[in-house]
């Protein structure tokens, strides 16, 4: 039985770029990573590596595939949306219908697109 998503991996056409993304932006933290033999950097969210960065590989021609997108749950939507806006990246704010629950999307720097999911409780 699935007990859950281990992790996703980026294949980064600017490593340094990703990195701030997924940090700066994003708010996940660059953790221990073992000597996998190639450069990379494993970013962690409460303690759990969830984002694996390639940083020695082709992007490749077809970037996003049949996957359409990465989503995180997240906390802080006005300290979130004040650091997008600081760094001047785009992004699009909207409520999920029902639920109420606040979806921030953008692209990371390699064209994934990635959810941030806050709960409807919180004021952007």
């Amino acid at each position: 039985m699935i007990q859950g998503l281990n992790h996703f991996t980026v294949i980064a056409e600017d490593y340094e770029k990703t990195l701030a993304f997924y940090t700066r932006l994003v708010g996940l933290q660059n953790g221990p990573r073992p000597d996998l033999g190639f450069p990379g950097a494993w970013l962690y969210a409460d303690g759990r590596a969830v984002v694996h960065v390639y940083a020695d590989r082709p992007v490749p021609a077809q970037r996003a595939g049949v996957i359409d997108h990465i989503a995180f749950s997240a906390r802080g939507l006005k300290q979130v949306k004040e650091r997008f806006d600081a760094e001047g990246t785009p992004y699009e704010l909207r409520r999920q219908r029902g639920a109420g629950t606040w979806q921030l999307f953008c692209n990371d720097p390699n064209g994934a697109r990635v959810e941030l999911d806050f709960d409807a409780a919180e004021t952007p």
